[in-house]
């Protein structure tokens, strides 16, 4: 194991930090009954990674848990101190674990229970941040990336288990990806009273226009874009549907089969009626109104590499296509009953390609981690992880369809608005702004000029 810093020295770290912010933000009184009323408890969370890169989804994710950051247009505090690093790869050369635990004085350990334990036997820490993304790790037969979230996951069940106290846990994108260790985190999880939260960034994106589908909407046919990898940004795209449609009248109930259609075969699905090429067109040209080119049928005909026909139990018929290759470049459409147009809108990422999406999230997360609730439930992510697979094995198999009677998912949908990006932040960030190579520290300079510094 190494730590580099003592528990002492942690402590006054924390202090030091949380004073400072408080003091800064005009709300830290000279009379010390009133700085305790004051002083919220910062949360100590364990970060659990497999590589801390740039870019890699440690480092966008936890620099807004290091540092102050905006989200919708606001200087937020996190609420939370990182207090225990756990990398399972440091890549040579490109690594960046060490110095960042260097420069916030975070013990880093040599294993997940030592993280979780700060050394010891007890759990030492209130919730658990697992970054199951990026690395060296194998592809499998079917196209997968076989990323060890499972194994993070049972290690963190396994120290709340000998403890007798579940905590809260993000799981950072689907929970695994094969269906049957989904299921077993899922169980597992709700066995031991652990609040589990995981799932895509793209949700949470700012959306143009800005379009909300009332609740209890029947909704007839839903298309969601990508411009990504098989499995790794089909989860996006179904999550980015999934929300959009769970709260759709009778609310959600599950999947009965995903298909895997790629160009000429998609084509002919079109044909026979299976799904709308002008529905696509609609979530393609969602911001054609503020200025961006229409895409013709033509073009979408050049740009479509494949898409999983996803049918639900309640009859209700989705399309999750790849279109393109800018990765940053998400789109939704719906028709609804008794609609004559279709809604559409396109999910904006914000500067620096992807990398300010994760500060929705990290919001989203503070708030599960301060709350013990998920903002909105993880069956949404254990119903995308399945029909991810679905996708998958319906390709590995020869694009047939592949029936999912394991997916009756039912839930029902939260309200997660608050927690939505809505662009005012990038009034603050714009595109004209530099992106730091390291943790972004813009908090250091705007947060002792706010004074509403949390959310």
């Amino acid at each position: 194991m190494s730590q580099h810093f003592t528990e002492n020295a942690l402590n006054r770290r924390s202090f030091m930090r949380c004073g400072a912010g408080l003091l800064a933000g005009g709300m830290l009184s000279m009379s010390a009954s009133h700085s305790q009323e004051f002083k919220p408890k910062r949360l100590r969370v364990a970060a659990i990674f497999t590589e801390l890169t740039y870019r890699s989804h440690a480092h966008v994710l936890l620099e807004n848990f290091l540092e102050p950051y905006y989200f919708d247009g606001r200087m937020t505090d996190p609420g939370c101190e990182v207090v225990a690093f756990y990398g399972d790869q440091y890549p040579a050369n490109r690594d960046m674990a060490h110095s960042i635990a260097e420069a916030f004085r975070i013990p880093i350990y040599s294993s997940i229970e030592g993280a979780l334990c700060a050394g010891g036997r007890d759990l030492a820490v209130d919730a658990v941040l697992s970054i199951g993304e990026h690395g060296n790790y194998p592809l499998n037969a079917k196209g997968q990336r076989e990323y060890p979230r499972r194994r993070f996951f049972d290690a963190i069940a396994d120290v709340c288990r000998r403890n007798h106290r579940g905590i809260p846990v993000f799981n950072d994108k689907h929970l695994s990806y094969r269906w049957d260790w989904a299921k077993s985190m899922y169980d597992t999880a709700r066995e031991l009273g652990i609040p589990l939260m995981a799932g895509s960034s793209v949700p949470l994106a700012q959306r143009l226009p800005a379009i909300e589908i009332p609740a209890g909407s029947k909704i007839l046919e839903a298309v969601s874009t990508h411009c990504g990898g098989l499995d790794s940004y089909d989860f996006h795209a179904l999550e980015v549907l999934q929300s959009m449609v769970e709260g759709r009248a009778g609310g959600e109930t599950g999947v009965a089969s995903v298909q895997y259609l790629a160009e000429s075969a998609l084509w002919r699905a079109a044909d026979a009626g299976r799904w709308s090429p002008e529905l696509l067109l609609s979530a393609c040209n969602a911001r054609s109104q503020s200025g961006q080119r229409a895409r013709a049928r033509e073009e979408l005909q050049r740009s479509l590499k494949w898409g999983l026909l996803v049918q639900y139990r309640d009859g209700l018929r989705a399309l999750v296509a790849k279109i393109g290759d800018d990765s940053a470049r998400w789109n939704f459409a719906c028709r609804i009953a008794g609609e004559s147009r279709p809604i559409a809108t396109s999910l904006q990422a914000g500067p620096w390609q992807n990398r300010n999406l994760f500060k929705a999230l990290a919001h989203a997360i503070q708030v599960h981690f301060r709350t013990g609730t998920p903002p909105y439930p993880v069956e949404r992510t254990l119903l995308t992880t399945g029909m991810v697979a679905a996708g998958v094995e319906s390709h590995y198999r020869g694009d047939n369809p592949f029936e999912t009677p394991h997916l009756g998912i039912a839930y029902k949908a939260k309200d997660f608005r608050a927690l939505r990006e809505n662009g005012a932040s990038w009034k603050l960030i714009t595109e004209k702004a530099t992106e730091p190579r390291g943790i972004d520290r813009l908090g250091q300079v705007a947060f002792p000029f706010k004074t509403e510094t949390s959310r």
